[in-house]
């Protein structure tokens, strides 16, 4: 197999980087290149709500630059996004079309879910221990310019991730004015951090003891160089016992949090052109890791973590990765979707759906998802999506009994569902809005909707097997727990082994196949077997 080369470009707030891998035969990805240049869009958003012309400019001729650099290095594919400096620009769709215009390179803005997937991806495209850490409770927090974002995983399972509003810009911009000096900034900083975690962990740590912790972003990695690391490891400064197996596993830099504090005590107390000349950076980069540093320092503080991982990571790892993974060229270590359904099924408990009822409807779309593969036409990618519709169809009932099917749309498309792009999540709540409500089509909704043609049909596909699904569990009493299904030709034999009387179920089911077979010219069966 030829060696084939992908290069990925991330637009953030502060830094513009590109990074070229090469796949190797073994299945595996190798960084060939990596260039980065600092442009501050970060603070042009905060400071005017958009990003300025003479950075777009300067942004540009970057990327030209980079794109010569792939033409060299002859790369075979290339995906170029942006962050949340774009994704917060009042013109980020005139400035994209610019830009396209001026370098020929197509850009996504990722959505916050979908960015903080691509952090997940680029911890585990590096580190083949990361289920090993995710074991143990671990927060993952990744600190941008205007936000942190903060998902807990625990026994290898996400449990939930959070966006609360403080960053490394945002806080030196509000913070810095009312500070008396460096001091009281880092108290300022500490108070508003401490509010913001109570609320987090009354929710959704509670009694967990969070033991590691996982920081991407900030810049803090570059305050960590790796002679001050090993001068900290050689000190007589141990881990805690319990936790010394678990900091073996890992391949990426950690410290105590003791020595975490070393290092922040002496960085806190010196001023911006200190900390420039010591650590040899860019003065303005400076300005994000101090607020970055106290930041940390507060998770840490708050969380009590044993451990601090800081494995510089980049986007550009995730992305490549996932490339790789959806290419074939590397093996995926980590269900990645499980994660995806996870962050779904802590969603539908927060609004106290039916675990049970879930569980059962969602074995029987996904057989009859299965089945009609060759009549649907749909993928993995789809299936996921049912699977999370099942999950969230009834959240609604939280709010109203009597509107539960919009409530739910309107329920999914305000709440970020990790990994999901807003399209996605559409698909999900038109999905399950359209469970009970009558199905508009295509000609009608394309007036009141951004769906495209495609979508739509993704849609109405899922839709018609959540309807029959779900119509099997009419009185949430799991009667038709053991559920065959069969395709023959045009129909859909559905058999279930079951003694109980299954008259509200048939009246239900009976009610749904009509749309089914309008969909896919198949029409489901329902057949009890009694005797098993």
């Amino acid at each position: 197999m030829a060696l084939k080369t992908f290069a990925a470009v991330s637009i953030g707030s502060a830094v513009t980087e590109m990074k070229i891998f090469e796949f190797t035969q073994r299945r595996s990805m190798r960084e060939i290149e990596c260039v980065s240049t600092r442009i501050n869009l970060g603070l042009d958003v905060y400071e005017q709500g958009r990003i300025s012309r003479e950075h777009i400019d300067e942004l540009c001729d970057v990327l030209n630059d980079f794109k010569r650099t792939m033409a060299g290095y002859r790369v075979a594919a290339y995906r170029v996004f942006a962050t949340s400096a774009f994704r917060e620009s009042r013109n980020h769709t005139i400035l994209c079309d610019y830009i396209e215009k001026q370098t020929g390179l197509e850009i996504d803005v990722f959505t916050n879910a979908e960015q903080r997937f691509v952090d997940y991806q680029a911890i585990a495209s590096t580190s083949a221990e990361f289920e090993t850490i995710i074991q143990n409770a671990t927060a993952i927090v990744d600190i941008s310019g205007s936000s942190t974002q903060i998902s807990l995983f625990d026994k290898d399972k996400l449990i939930t991730t959070q966006n609360i509003r403080v960053g490394n810009i945002t806080t030196r911009e509000n913070l810095l004015p009312l500070a008396k000096n460096g001091e009281h900034f880092e108290k300022l900083v500490r108070e508003l951090m401490a509010y913001e975690l109570a609320g987090f962990a009354k929710l959704y740590q509670k009694d967990r003891k969070i033991r590691n912790l996982i920081v991407l972003g900030g810049s803090l990695n570059e305050m960590m160089p790796m002679k001050n690391f090993l001068e900290l490891q050689e000190a007589s400064v141990s881990a805690p016992k319990d936790d010394t197996e678990n900091r073996k596993v890992a391949d990426f830099p950690s410290l105590t949090k003791e020595q975490f504090e070393r290092i922040y005590r002496d960085m806190i107390a010196q001023t911006p052109e200190e900390i420039a000349a010591k650590y040899d950076l860019p003065s303005d980069m400076t300005d994000a890791i101090v607020p970055s540093a106290i930041i940390c320092r507060s998770l840490i503080e708050n969380f009590d973590v044993d451990v601090v991982w800081m494995p510089g990571f980049s986007l550009n790892d995730g992305v490549s990765y996932d490339y790789g993974v959806r290419m074939g060229l590397v093996t995926r270590r980590h269900s990645f979707d499980e994660d995806i359904l996870a962050a779904a099924r802590s969603i539908a408990k927060r609004y106290k759906t039916s675990q049970s009822h879930i569980r059962n409807i969602g074995d029987i779309a996904v057989q009859i998802f299965d089945h009609m593969k060759k009549v649907h036409g749909l993928g993995q990618h789809e299936r996921l999506l049912l699977q999370i519709a099942v999950i969230l169809h009834s959240c609604g009932k939280f709010i109203s009994l009597t509107d539960i099917s919009d409530c739910a749309y309107n329920i999914i498309l305000a709440t970020e569902i990790i990994g999901l792009s807003q399209e996605d999540r559409a698909i999900v709540a038109y999905t399950v809005k359209y469970n009970t409500s009558p199905f508009i089509y295509y000609e009608e909704l394309k007036e009141r909707t951004d769906l495209s043609a495609k979508e739509y049909m993704i849609t109405g596909k899922l839709t018609a097997i959540l309807r029959v699904a779900n119509s099997l569990d009419r009185t949430h009493h799991q009667k038709c727990s053991n559920v065959t299904v069969t395709l023959k030709e045009h129909e859909l034999k559905i058999s279930v082994a079951s003694q109980q009387d299954l008259s509200l179920e048939r009246g239900a089911f009976n009610e749904k196949v009509d749309f089914f077979e309008e969909m896919f010219n198949v029409r489901p069966v329902l057949k009890q077997k009694k005797s098993f």
